[in-house]
């Protein structure tokens, strides 16, 4: 939908979704790239200014790309952050795009007195950051010890999965979570090529467990080859990868093709599939860590936030804002500024776009 100038605000859920689709298409599952066990690092991806985890989606956009894993490195960063840092983004390097969610309210249609009514509608915002290895000045990383991190030890997923209160049964030739008997069914050890083989395999029907009614509630009645089935295998999936980065313990789940047919159905259909896909896959990745004692003391220690939101803000002055954040948008708009410095673009699902500004102008 264009403005009165011309102007097409950029479709980032279509972006993202064609992003996905296109690797998937090439048999590529984003979501497990990252922490192949045969790389040199296991991490999800990591602000270098905060210290704090890329969530939902980002982990994904951040995940996809190679530098991660083969540098041994999970940390990005903002220009403005790195800057504020004494660090220096080469010239010439190309960012990765993360995305910034907030709720604003907008002018919606008149009422019966003819006051303009307001409604709240979620504004998804891009940024540009780098990888650790395209910056100058940033410090060598130093990966956690396991005494820092003790939910990375070998044990830690049998701790969680027994502080989850879930049954696991053993036997059979399959892997399953059975919703109307609220149980995980597991083959024996021993058919496993690993630890870790095992280790994704229960924490992928965790995942799926983690949303019963008595849980997160999610909807677990779709049968195979329907969208609901199809929707809940891709967050178990990213949910299960999310923990195996989280917990040290890699990606070792192989899915059948007629899985990833069902995704790029789903994803070619809705481009916000993703979005809320990822979303739900980290709230059922946070509530099973919860489980382990010492991540959640850490967590708490470290006050991480629970939204999935990944702020660039932290070193950016309200009269400041990142350039980054103009990309692509017109003078008129690029004049005005909201009140924590940011553009206030707001696409609805229909009408116009709208722009709501506050602030100085710059």
């Amino acid at each position: 939908m264009s403005d009165r100038k011309g102007f097409t605000p950029r479709d980032h859920y279509q972006d993202v979704t064609n992003r996905i689709v296109q690797m998937l298409e090439q048999g590529t599952v984003p979501w497990r790239r990252p922490w192949d066990p045969s790389k040199a690092s296991s991490f999800g991806p990591i602000n270098a200014a905060t210290g704090r985890h890329y969530r939902g989606i980002n982990v994904l956009m951040l995940g996809s790309s190679p530098r991660a894993f083969e540098t041994g490195d999970p940390r990005w960063v903002s220009y403005e952050q790195a800057k504020a840092r004494g660090w220096q983004v080469r010239g010439g390097e190309k960012g990765s795009p993360v995305y910034f969610f907030k709720k604003v309210e907008v002018d919606g249609e008149p009422d019966g007195d003819g006051q303009l009514e307001t409604k709240t509608v979620p504004v998804i915002r891009a940024y540009t950051v780098f990888h650790a290895s395209q910056v100058d000045g940033i410090p060598a990383y130093q990966a956690p010890t396991l005494e820092e991190a003790p939910w990375r030890e070998p044990e830690a997923v049998r701790a969680i999965l027994d502080a989850s209160g879930v049954p696991i049964k053993v036997g059979g030739d399959r892997a399953f979570y059975s919703p109307s008997t609220d149980h995980i069914q597991m083959p024996v050890a021993q058919a496993f090529r690993s630890p870790e083989g095992w280790a994704t395999t229960a924490l992928h029907e965790l995942a799926h467990a983690s949303g019963h009614p008595s849980r997160l509630n999610r909807n677990l009645s779709g049968r195979f080859g329907s969208r609901a089935y199809a929707a809940e295998e891709l967050i178990a999936e990213m949910a299960s990868a999310f923990l195996g980065a989280e917990l040290g313990v890699g990606s070792e789940l192989e899915q059948h093709a007629s899985y990833i047919d069902s995704w790029l159905d789903l994803l070619r259909d809705d481009k916000k599939a993703i979005f809320t896909a990822a979303g739900q896959a980290q709230r059922a990745a946070d509530a099973i860590l919860d489980l382990h004692p010492e991540y959640r003391r850490a967590r708490d220690l470290a006050d991480m936030p629970a939204a999935s939101t990944d702020s660039h803000k932290s070193t950016k002055s309200k009269n400041q804002p990142d350039a980054s954040a103009y990309e692509g948008l017109p003078e008129h708009v690029r004049r005005a500024i909201d009140e924590d410095g940011e553009i206030a673009v707001v696409v609805a699902d229909e009408g116009e776009p709208a722009y709501r500004y506050s602030g100085p102008r710059i």
